[in-house]
């Protein structure tokens, strides 16, 4: 049995486990966070500082902006970033939505059905 806990995380409940795994929506957020950034090309996630620069101050905070719907167990994703000057944004964005739909579906067991791409700036420095 699987089920939605209270918009903010989703439940798996099967049985002959000894219990439950709540999986928060800020964990799937982050997920995709995570496999947007490491994709070349992308700089960052709009409205958020780069993951080398998070994980070199230890910083955990790559949700800012992804938005995730998880509705019984299906994820739809959005993201807002911010590319590379120089990449061809269609190809990179291919490659964004493979990665984080991958990522998602490995790590969670969640059916990923979109993640949506809006391109929030164009990032001109040579040197990250």
């Amino acid at each position: 049995m699987e089920k939605e806990l209270d918009r903010n995380g989703y439940v798996s409940e099967e049985e002959g486990n000894t219990g439950t795994v709540k999986i928060a929506d800020d964990v799937v957020a982050m997920i995709a966070g995570i496999a947007a950034t490491e994709v070349d090309g992308v700089a960052a996630m709009a409205g958020n500082i780069s993951h080398e620069f998070m994980s070199k101050v230890g910083v955990k905070n790559l949700k800012k902006g992804v938005k995730v719907d998880v509705i019984d167990k299906s994820v739809r994703v959005d993201l807002a970033l911010i590319m590379e000057y120089g990449y061809n944004i269609p190809a990179t964005s291919q490659k964004v939505q493979d990665k984080v739909k991958s990522a998602i579906e490995n790590m969670t067991g969640l059916d990923v059905l979109d993640v949506n791409i809006r391109i929030a700036g164009v990032n001109m420095q040579k040197d990250r």
